[in-house]
Formats: structure tokens, C-alpha cells, sequence
């Protein structure tokens, strides 16, 4: 007899608020691990594929309903202990976005991923870090750094959301040269803006670029 064994769809959703990277997260209200930190997550449906089952757990569990939230598959977790209660595969995807809205549901809360990687529920913890750490290579090679930005937004902007992410300071003048020069990243919009301080500086759009060449490699010295 084959065993039927359920599959699940976590969410690590990441994004920048009050200057730092958080996540949305839930602090769970019921055994097993009653009082701990959780992903957003839900079971597939029969009748859904697994993008169409991230976007309503991201819709409807998460509470972001519409949100301009960039999802993709980050891995699955499939060990045998993973959920004390039964076995579940669970298809984690990872969401970045520019600073988002408090979630219509009122138990999940946007955290500091500084302040979540102690214990959390189940695996949550090692999807967390493994979410993380995408999101932090994804800016080496793709452009979507700017997914954390809004619609137009200046270079120390963009570099804020670097520093954040990789935990480090960049300097500003290599960081501009950098993002300026890597094809397709940035287009200028002809709009300056003073919301920085000091002088106008020109407000950018994301590019057409897919990947960054050269790429912004976190090992490079700054």
C-alpha cells in the first residue's frame, strides 16, 4: 500500500521595516510547540498546483491579500520528524517585498528576523535561515534588490536595502558605481527627489535586467 503522506506550503515572507529585515510570523496558541514562532503555512488543496497554493496561503492565511509580493520555491522538507504529530512534506516558498501592510489577519505580526532565530515552531527556524540566506544571494546576482524598494527610488535607497539584507556597511560611493554600471539594473526616471537629505538625488526604476553582470558579490571589498 502506498502511504499518503500530506504536503504542506510554508511562506518565509521578508521584507524591510523600521530598518530592519523582518518576517511575518505567528506565535503559535495551541500544542504542539504552543507559545513559539511559526510560519505561515496551509495544506494543498487537491485541485491546486503548488504557485496557485502559495499565493492563498499567502492571500488568505498570511493576511496580503493583492500584496506585490515576488514568491518563489525555496526548497522542500520532507525528514520524518519534522511535525511531531504526522508526517508532512512541506514545499517552502520564499516572498520578498518593499515595506508591506499590516496582515488583515490579526495573529500574524511583521518581526525582526534578528529577534526569531532562537526557537521557532517545527522546522521554521531552518526554513527561516535558509529563506534568509536566498534572499541574501539573490541580491549578489539578480536585481531584485529593488523588489524591497518602491516603485522609484534613489541609489542610497537601494543601498540601504543591501545593508540591511547582508547585514553590512557599504560604501556609497562603490556601491553607486557599482549599481549604475551593472546592465539593465537601473533606469533613471528623469525625477530627482530630497527625501534623502541634502542635495536632489535621481530616482531609478528596476531595469529589464534577469541577472547582474557584474554580479554584487558580498566578498568583494568595499
Amino acid at each position: 500500500m502506498v502511504p499518503r503522506i500530506p504536503v504542506s506550503v510554508d511562506l518565509v515572507v521578508l521584507t524591510v521595516r523600521r530598518q530592519a529585515l523582518s518576517a511575518l510570523v505567528w506565535r503559535r496558541d495551541n500544542p504542539p510547540y504552543e507559545g513559539r514562532w511559526a510560519l505561515s503555512g496551509g495544506f494543498i488543496q487537491l485541485d491546486e498546483d503548488l504557485p496557485a497554493a502559495a499565493a492563498r496561503v499567502l492571500a488568505e492565511r498570511a493576511g496580503l491579500p493583492g500584496a506585490p509580493v515576488h514568491l518563489e520555491q525555496l526548497r522542500t522538507y520532507g525528514y520524518p520528524d519534522r511535525d511531531p504529530r504526522q508526517r508532512v512534506l512541506s514545499v517552502a516558498y520564499l516572498g520578498l517585498a518593499p515595506h508591506l501592510p499590516t496582515s488583515t489577519e490579526v495573529h500574524m505580526s511583521w518581526q525582526p528576523v534578528s529577534s526569531l532565530l532562537g526557537e521557532m515552531a517545527f522546522d521554521h527556524r531552518r526554513i527561516m535561515v535558509d529563506g534568509i540566506e536566498r534572499a541574501r544571494a539573490k541580491l549578489e546576482y539578480t536585481p531584485l534588490g529593488a523588489a524591497f524598494c518602491p516603485p522609484e527610488f534613489t541609489v542610497a535607497e537601494l543601498r540601504r536595502v543591501y545593508e540591511i539584507v547582508w547585514g553590512r556597511a557599504l560604501d556609497p560611493r562603490n556601491f553607486h558605481r557599482k549599481v549604475t554600471k551593472a546592465e539593465g539594473f537601473l533606469v533613471p526616471t528623469g525625477g530627482t527627489t530630497t527625501r534623502d537629505g541634502g542635495r536632489p538625488a535621481k530616482l531609478y526604476r528596476r531595469g529589464p535586467a534577469v541577472a547582474l553582470h557584474p554580479p554584487m558579490l558580498r566578498s568583494l571589498k568595499e
